[in-house]
């Protein structure tokens, strides 16, 4: 079992910056692809960003593309989204996930915990 609990979310200008961050409860957390997920009212949970267990490989949707990095430490347990460049577009609930598997998947079904999620509101 693993929880993941999410923190950074907020209110911010367009144009600005958040970075959100996913602390993991499990000792095991480096046998986990992690995955960023976002999702708005009346809308399907959309991928956002993946990596592998190492943190070697990297995806990104196209719409996050040059303006959010993802990554990890595997020593603290925890996984962070840095956003730039905020764009209203951006306003979404976030949820990091993570999944027992090798690859990066971009389905949410695939991911075995889930994180309660945190706000993120981008103003114009």
């Amino acid at each position: 079992q693993v929880q993941l609990v999410e923190s950074g979310g907020g209110l911010v200008q367009a144009g600005g910056s958040l970075r959100l961050s996913c602390a993991a409860s499990a000792r095991t957390f480096r046998v986990y692809a992690m995955g960023w997920f976002r999702q708005t009212p009346g809308k399907e949970r959309e991928f956002v960003a993946g990596l592998s267990r190492s943190g070697g490989s990297r995806l990104y949707s196209d719409s996050v593309k040059g303006r959010f990095t993802i990554s990890r430490d595997n020593d603290k347990n925890t996984m962070y989204l840095q956003m730039n460049s905020l764009r209203p577009e951006d306003t979404a609930v976030y949820y990091c996930a993570a999944d027992n598997s090798r690859g990066i998947s971009t389905t949410p079904s695939e991911y075995e915990y889930w994180g309660q999620g945190t706000q993120v509101t981008v103003s114009s």
